[in-house]
């Protein structure tokens, strides 16, 4: 249904009254809570009547884009709810809120300007036998609440009535630990391409989580844990100590290819930081030449001394350093005259449209000229069509990684994928029809 005004779009009350409805019919409903970030800028910046506008070009666009799966209402201001049918679990929910971030990743047009809009998410299952409707919305406002404190991510699920921010810290304390002792963390490998050949050059590391309740998640919560409870260290040594043992086992079996990690903030500022690896490479029998460790662009803003000094050595053990998520957020760019990088990682917002959007294209032509220049690798996020792999093939763009060739996948999934790239040659392109 298209609103033509805010004040059609069902209200905190009627919206309430919607989902006391439907509890009575079945209790097996999901909320999700959508919170408008930093709207209140675009008000005060161009008046409320202005606001209102794109508040509404939001609003429809949410109910467009989940029409046929959702009850659409507005809680009040600048947050939105969409009750889902169904007891979904937190991946379930996460994919949902995937759609809407990557939807919204399209430039809202109100008159001359454009806006990119973004959002928390605080999502919730109705706790089993439950038909108290506060007890549901209020989980979900403490979901909320929860993902605009998140640095990592700004999803947050929740999971039962005696949720709060120091019990669910505390729980994720413990699961951290059950995590590691229990084996329930994994690493997966992503491909990175060649774009003019399709030949698989690397790989890039990612952590995942098999919770033993809710399956295989992104482990967004569990990283905000970890930095919460100061254990950030040993799940970053973690991931660090799994790449090194994987790139033993690929190199055993023939594939010898860069591997890029990411590196925790507080990694960078451990004085042993570089010795660790040292014995790790030591201890797996790899050179740390195969190794590429990423850091974000806030850390490289911090502009530390310590920072600069930490990069420099592991530079000098033979591993480079790449900038992902390049362009995300608000960036001053001043830190690439002042760190020593090997590659841009451009994010994958830029990437996404780049087929329809003239910004897209030009923001990523710009990226390369600032690579030039920095004598850097520009390496694309999330290609996921045929036109984004010819469009940065125009440009000059040389590799890259995204779903188009492959998603996160595990090791032996990899190593087949790999072999098969490798060994067959031009089939990986025929098959797969990208050349």
């Amino acid at each position: 249904m298209q609103h033509e005004s805010l004040i059609t779009i069902p209200n905190r009350y009627v919206f309430l009254g919607e989902i006391e409805q439907l509890l009575k019919i079945d209790p097996e409903q999901s909320l999700l809570l959508i919170d408008v970030v930093r709207f209140s800028d675009v008000s005060s910046s161009f008046g409320y009547e202005y606001g209102d506008k794109v508040l509404l070009e939001i609003a429809n666009r949410i109910a467009f884009l989940f029409n046929d799966n959702a009850i659409f209402g507005r809680i009040g201001g600048d947050v939105f709810g969409l009750i889902l049918s169904g007891g979904l679990q937190q991946n379930q929910l996460y994919d949902f809120y995937s759609h809407l971030i990557q939807h919204f990743k399209i430039p809202i047009q109100c008159n001359d300007h454009a806006f990119i809009a973004d959002f928390n998410v605080g999502a919730a299952s109705n706790p089993k036998n439950n038909s108290d409707i506060n007890h549901f919305f209020s989980l979900a406002e403490t979901a909320l609440k929860q993902a605009k404190d998140n640095k990592f991510d700004n999803f947050q699920y929740a999971q039962n009535l005696t949720d709060n921010s120091s019990g669910r810290a505390l729980a994720f304390k413990a699961d951290i630990t059950r995590a590691l002792d229990q084996n329930e963390l994994e690493i997966y490998f992503q491909p990175k391409i060649e774009l003019n050949t399709l030949q698989i050059i690397g790989v890039e590391c990612l952590l995942r989580w098999n919770h033993p309740l809710d399956g295989l998640i992104f482990p967004g919560a569990l990283i905000e844990a970890a930095e919460s409870y100061n254990m950030m260290n040993e799940l970053g040594y973690w991931v660090l100590d799994q790449a090194f043992k994987s790139a033993a086992h690929l190199n055993s079996v023939g594939l010898r290819l860069k591997i890029a990690v990411n590196m925790s903030p507080s990694q960078l500022y451990d004085l042993k930081f570089a010795n660790k690896l040292i014995k790790m490479a030591q201890k797996h029998q790899v050179e740390l030449s195969q190794f590429e460790l990423e850091l974000t662009e806030d850390v490289a803003l911090s502009n530390s001394i310590l920072v600069k000094k930490q990069l420099s050595q592991v530079r000098a053990l033979g591993a480079t350093i790449a900038i992902d998520d390049f362009g995300k957020g608000y960036s001053n760019l001043a830190y690439l005259r002042d760190i020593e990088i090997d590659s841009i990682k451009i994010d994958k917002s830029f990437i996404m449209q780049i087929d329809e959007s003239p910004v897209n294209r030009a923001i990523v032509e710009a990226s390369k000229l600032i690579a030039e220049a920095a004598n850097c690798e520009l390496i694309a996020e999330g290609i996921e069509s045929i036109q984004h792999l010819h469009i940065l093939r125009e440009i000059g763009v040389s590799s890259g990684q995204g779903f188009l060739f492959s998603k996160a996948i595990p090791i032996n999934d990899f190593i087949e994928l790999a072999n098969k790239d490798i060994t067959v040659g031009t089939s990986f392109v025929r098959e797969n029809q990208l050349a």
